[in-house]
């Protein structure tokens, strides 16, 4: 595992209370101290995990806003002996203003503090009547929990024992605008997006909310936790249901139950070779420029040798039916339409196909019907060629005879054996010896009837 660069990533939940610190911290340690026996290196924890994201007008009181920094602080002392990157949402006081904030601890050091951008204010929610924007915060430090600590959202955290793992932080909102922060994150080299949420339910939203994190997962060439509050909160006016998700380059890894009562961890290895060989590949994928972010150095080292997430053994092919079907029509229309527009182009006056009765030449042939269909031809013009040889079958020689006498099209039979034995004779070949000139001689003679078909038929 360590030589294929993975890093093990969580996002997780509690039962918590609000407003009631000295529990949720209790909560919060743990599931830290599950997540490293489990040698999780990176967990995120939904926004205002501390406190609690349905505090309302609580969030005023200078009372609650202690009891969250003396709760960070022993959480702090507390995981002291742990590498990992933990990040817990929680409200922040700077410049007498309040923010909504994602709390960064690394091996018992608070290493930044990054507030919320995107502060929803319609339907049911009401953020700016306690939290300010963290738009345009850049360079700053706030002195928290007694250290100096970067504050601000130019903040990029990177791996110092692993050049590949760049975290970059958003919170719940920023995701659903319309450039997401995460996006500027990721081309300024963050290759693991952290999300701290707190997304109520609604009929419906479940699978936006997982269509959000995927594409964006997608569309920055990275992976991305995402850790929404759960059982807990208030149901005064909303429903939180924990939704929990890992993605990674469009593709969903993990996710939770929702509506559990005691909380919950999801997590998995995160390939950050793959990351790394996208963004060099695709060529659309630039670079922001970096000196507009500050890097926070961390540290998280592996401590598992086996690799925590599955691989479909058929990772092309759709595991369910209907997405199954749907990608078979896709492929069949992408072939129908490419060839129909080659027939235009060329003005070709008929289409020799040779049809072995297997399943390639079966495809190709329904291909050629279908573009006959289409563009109104006549299907006479589509000449199916089967070339029996040494190695074929009565199964599949039938097979070829009844596929192309029920389409319709022109049918022609020319056996290879012959020309294939003239052809060993005359290089000195033993027909005996089943070797790669033995196949290769069948597959050549098959190619040259063909073209030259095509040749006479002007196809």
């Amino acid at each position: 595992m360590k030589n294929m660069n993975f890093v093990r990533v969580a996002a997780a939940n509690i039962d918590l209370k609000v407003a009631d610190c000295s529990h949720n911290k209790r909560k919060l340690l743990e599931k830290i101290n599950e997540a490293w026996n489990k040698g999780i290196e990176i967990i995120a924890f939904p926004e205002l995990t501390i406190t609690g994201y349905t505090c309302g007008d609580l969030f005023f009181q200078k009372f609650l806003l202690g009891e969250s920094e003396s709760a960070i602080k022993d959480i702090m002392e507390l995981t002291s002996d742990k590498d990992m990157l933990i990040a817990i949402g929680a409200p922040i006081e700077f410049n007498n203003k309040l923010y909504n904030c994602a709390v960064i601890i690394n091996c018992g050091t608070l290493i930044a503090i990054i507030p919320k951008i995107y502060l929803p204010n319609y339907n049911e929610f009401y953020e700016q009547r306690w939290f300010n924007s963290g738009v345009g915060i850049k360079g700053c430090e706030i002195d928290y929990c007694g250290n100096q600590v970067p504050f601000g959202t130019d903040i990029l955290m990177r791996c110092q024992n692993n050049p590949n793992l760049v975290v970059g932080v958003e919170l719940c909102e920023d995701l659903w605008a319309v450039i997401p922060p995460s996006s500027y994150l990721s081309m300024a080299g963050a290759t693991l997006i952290l999300n701290l949420s707190a997304s109520n339910d609604l009929v419906g939203k479940s699978q936006y909310r997982r269509d959000l994190v995927v594409n964006q997962s997608a569309r920055c060439l990275a992976a991305y936790a995402y850790a929404s509050a759960g059982y807990g909160e208030s149901t005064t006016d909303l429903v939180f249901g924990g939704h929990c998700l890992i993605a990674e380059n469009g593709k969903l890894l993990s996710e939770s139950e929702k509506y559990l009562l005691q909380g919950n961890l999801i997590f998995t290895d995160i390939d950050l070779d793959i990351i790394s060989h996208d963004r060099k590949k695709i060529s659309t994928f630039k670079a922001e420029n970096h000196s507009n972010y500050r890097d926070v150095p961390f540290m998280a080292y592996q401590r598992h040798n086996e690799v925590e997430r599955s691989y479909q053994k058929q990772p092309f092919v759709p595991q369910e039916d209907n997405e199954m079907l749907r990608r078979c029509e896709e492929i069949f229309n992408i072939q129908t339409i490419g060839l129909s527009k080659r027939i235009q182009h060329i003005g070709s006056k008929s289409m020799l196909i040779g049809v072995s009765g297997g399943l390639d030449s079966t495809l190709a042939l329904l291909v050629c019907v279908k573009t006959c269909e289409k563009l109104g031809l006549d299907k006479k013009m589509i000449k199916a060629v089967t070339m029996p040889g040494f190695g074929t079958t009565d199964r599949t020689y039938q097979n070829a005879v009844q596929l192309i006498e029920s389409l319709g099209v022109d049918f022609r039979e020319i056996s290879i054996e012959e020309a294939c034995r003239l052809h060993f004779k005359n290089i000195g070949h033993d027909e005996s010896i089943r070797d790669i000139t033995y196949e290769n001689t069948q597959a050549r003679e098959r190619t040259q009837i063909l073209m030259d078909l095509a040749n006479m038929h002007e196809g």
